[in-house]
């Protein structure tokens, strides 16, 4: 970017007309809009457009002094909103990564408030208070890791903090997940822009309703961006031809050698001890005073080791570490007579075009450099390359400071090829003090087991679950769904009603199972052996109720015909949202060697119970101290690609998915409420003894597991082939339901359901919207076009589908937005 074209920028070209010129992208709104935003695209567009902040100091270098001064107006119009009283009891939340240093800008507004902001790093030593999805984030679930667990557990009002309100979705998420645990009276949802539709603008409203409690929001701006018909597919043509090399130097900065990582002098920030680098466990106003009164000093160090003459220098903040560097670049602006400007590093992809009518002008390439928890990958720091800097203060804090960042294709190296002088400053990792484990009952109920407590023979399964069969707990598919999309309601508090199949769908279901019974044998026996070859000689297999138990049953029993082992098996609950239950955790710590259990589910979707799983157990062994559980799940059948041991990658028919309880021992799935599950008690489940005369359960078994004889030698070769084979997770599910949420313009990613077994379970117990078949999938899709057909849902072949089907939940649904008689109609 050359200086012309910096004068050209600040002339008046506002830096959205690019894109708006060439997809007829129309920002309407307030006349502050345009000052505020601009315009991007996607590099992997299936929404083609990007809103980008001039004012947040993420993508565009802006004045500290701006940045915190937007985050600081807003702080101060939800002060005199509340009255200084209400205000003086506030919690501030802010938003990863984006919104992390805008979040604490506000708390300062507010006064005395103290800062949370969400994260996707977990970190060792601190449970989660909470956690939640973000619609169509290219990255991970966000955390709440508070060193305080009672920080988000008082009454008074929670103050949440994003950049920008487009649908609303993140927030619904957030409070529905909040509310559920610490219930309060008010919230105040803040925005740098409300850029909602029409149609979703009073959903906040009646959400609020929904859940007793006032819901204020207060913005900047407010402006809505009308796309035109086919926007996606230009968009996509764009990206693709700059991608291939029209945008030149644009988009290429950054992608070629390093640069002279000597050149990097590093800074003494004499960072005071005990503060935190931000708000990821919590920021008190406490710790606000003891930074403010070092800021000046860390600035003057800065000062000290800029270059003589520097002119232009550039703070640069690292991700979610927005706000230290922010304060740093404010008060070194306040120090010097230099140009400071501030932006941070960032995992979003972006095209950049080297045009004053485009936001994003040049990107510089370097791989993660703080060991992320959802792996490596590429990283971004926008319109830094050719602007002008005559220095960089790259601000990192001691956990990104390793040796990627310092390597030749790093951050400082790609740095350095483009500016004169590059600084390094390290900012502590902030580590919480260990929480005091809370006392623990001496005492666990044992194991239910049959005929008691479901149809499967005692040795088969031991449940560690409590029995919830007296309990009226059933709901009708439909109000389940509205409550749980409006945040009423969490899915586990109640059970579908059990759906009871037509004759003519039960001859489909000993169809199928006639016809994969050997199959199915194979990837029980495969998964087996490697379970038995990597993880432990004698494994404690503990399946996931309800889908994992027939598959851990069917485990034990090959374990028992190939090799005389008699092994242990108990089915546990995992809830999405709330994790495993720690009571059995505890019980399973007591009675077994947690290395030697192996987790057991039926099959993967999208990967979201083996990222909850993973999450538990590290929540677990910080408030148990109990180490040793291992979070990687065991498989039938693995379509999302999301673990490594499974019996087969194939999404085909598995049997089980096409009933509910008649093929899971007549166990209902699990229910966590709050006045049923004491703090310790295992969570619980229903027994169905009323439908013994349509049970399925052992003769689902029993016709797997007669083919073991027959699939031997085949199970010897799968086994021996996926032990050499590189069996890595590629997360190819989770990236699909991402691109097909986006496609379909569903704005929460767990309502999409992929493969077939998760589709199926759409059709039984969700109010289903659209099925998406593969095209030419064949028999494996028979139920579920039965299904389709009885309940009114239209079934779409789509080319290139990385399953077998996709079943999508209705996604704005009331019990308006269906038929009466529950079947989907059209949005």
């Amino acid at each position: 970017m050359t200086e012309r074209a910096r004068a050209e920028g600040r002339a008046g070209v506002w830096s959205g007309s690019w894109v708006a010129e060439r997809l007829g992208v129309e920002l309407a709104g307030d006349d502050s809009l345009t000052g505020l935003l601009g315009l991007a695209l996607r590099r992997n567009p299936k929404r083609a457009h990007l809103l980008v902040s001039n004012v947040l100091g993420k993508h565009v270098p802006q004045s500290p002094s701006v940045v915190h001064g937007h985050g600081v107006a807003l702080g101060r119009r939800v002060r005199d909103l509340l009255g200084a009283e209400t205000a003086g009891h506030a919690v501030v939340l802010g938003y990863a990564e984006t919104a992390t240093g805008l979040g604490h800008s506000v708390a300062d507004g507010l006064g005395a408030a103290p800062y949370l902001h969400s994260t996707r790093r977990p970190v060792a030593g601190v449970g989660r208070a909470g956690g939640f999805e973000e619609s169509h984030s290219h990255a991970t679930s966000h955390l709440l890791l508070p060193e305080d667990p009672a920080l988000l557990a008082g009454d008074g009002p929670l103050v949440l903090v994003d950049d920008e309100f487009s649908t609303g979705n993140t927030v619904l998420n957030t409070v529905r997940a909040l509310h559920e645990r610490y219930p309060r009276k008010r919230y105040v949802v803040v925005a740098l822009v409300d850029m909602r539709s029409p149609a979703d603008a009073g959903r906040l409203e009646d959400f609020a309703r929904e859940i007793g409690a006032r819901v204020d929001l207060v913005t900047a701006a407010s402006g809505t961006v009308r796309l035109p018909p086919g926007v996606l597919e230009k968009g996509q043509e764009l990206v693709a031809r700059y991608e291939a090399g029209s945008a030149g130097a644009g988009a290429g900065a950054g992608s070629g050698a390093g640069g002279a990582v000597g050149r990097v002098a590093h800074v003494d920030l004499r960072w005071p001890d005990g503060v935190p680098d931000g708000g990821r466990h919590g920021f008190t106003a406490a710790h606000r005073e003891r930074l403010e009164n070092a800021l000046p000093g860390m600035a003057a160090r800065i000062a000290d080791a800029l270059p003589a003459g520097a002119r232009r220098v550039l703070v640069l903040g690292f991700e979610e570490l927005m706000y230290a560097p922010l304060r740093l670049a404010d008060a070194l602006e306040r120090t010097t007579d230099a140009d400071v400007r501030y932006s941070t590093t960032t995992r979003s992809p972006v095209l950049a075009v080297d045009d004053p009518g485009y936001a994003i002008r040049t990107r510089l390439v370097f791989p993660a450099h703080d060991d992320p928890a959802d792996g490596p990958g590429e990283r971004y720091a926008y319109n830094v390359a050719g602007a002008g800097f005559d220095a960089v203060v790259a601000v990192v804090d001691s956990a990104a400071d390793t040796p990627a960042l310092h390597a030749p294709d790093g951050l400082l190296g790609r740095l350095a090829a483009h500016v004169p002088h590059v600084l390094l400053a390290v900012v502590p990792s902030y580590v919480p003090h260990a929480p005091h484990a809370p006392e623990r009952p001496s005492m666990l109920s044992e194991p239910l087991r049959g005929p008691d407590f479901s149809s499967y023979a005692s040795d088969e399964v031991g449940w560690l679950l409590q029995d919830f069969s007296d309990v009226t707990l059933e709901a009708p598919t439909e109000e389940r769904e509205e409550a749980i999309q409006s945040g009423g309601a969490h899915y586990a508090e109640s059970l579908p009603v059990e759906y009871q199949p037509s004759e003519q769908y039960q001859e489909l279901f000993h169809a199928a199972l006639d016809a994969s019974a050997a199959r199915l044998a194979r990837a029980v026996g495969a998964v087996t052996e490697i379970v038995l070859a990597e993880r432990s000689p004698r494994p404690v297999l503990v399946s996931l109720a309800r889908a994992g138990t027939p598959v851990g049953i069917l485990m034990r029993r090959w374990a028992q015909y190939r090799h005389g082992l008699d092994l242990p098996h108990y089915a546990v609950s995992i809830v999405r949202g709330r994790g495993i239950d720690a009571n059995a955790l505890r019980w399973l710590a007591a009675h077994h060697d947690p290395a030697d259990v192996v987790f057991v589910d039926g099959w993967t979707g999208k990967g979201a119970i083996t990222r909850e799983l993973a999450a538990a157990l590290r929540d677990f062994e910080d408030s148990d101290g109990v180490t040793g559980f291992n979070p990687e799940i065991a498989v039938l059948a693995d379509p999302g690609s999301c673990v490594r041991t499974y019996g087969t990658r194939d999404d085909f028919l598995i049997p089980s998915a096409c009933l509910n309880s008649t093929v899971s021992g007549l166990i209902s799935r699990t229910v966590l409420r709050a006045d049923l599950v004491g703090p310790h008690d295992f969570h619980g489940a229903k027994f169905y003894r009323e439908l013994a005369g349509a049970d399925l359960s052992p003769a689902f078994l029993d016709a797997v597991s007669a083919h073991y004889p027959d699939v031997t030698d085949a199970v010897h070769a799968q086994a021996k082939e996926l032990l050499a084979a590189d069996r890595t997770p590629t997360w190819e599910g989770w990236a699909a339901v991402e691109r097909i949420s986006e496609e379909y313009g569903i704005d929460d990613v767990n309502l999409v359901k992929p493969g077939v077994g998760e589709t199926t379970r759409v059709m039984l117990r969700r109010v289903p919207w659209k099925v998406l078949a593969r095209t030419g999938a064949g028999a494996d899709l028979d139920h579920v076009r039965l299904l389709a057909e009885q309940r009114g849902v239209p079934v779409e072949e789509v080319d290139d589908l990385p399953y077998t089907c996709v079943g999508l939940i209705h996604p704005k649904y009331t019990r308006g937005a269906t038929g009466a008689d529950g079947k989907a109609v059209a949005l």
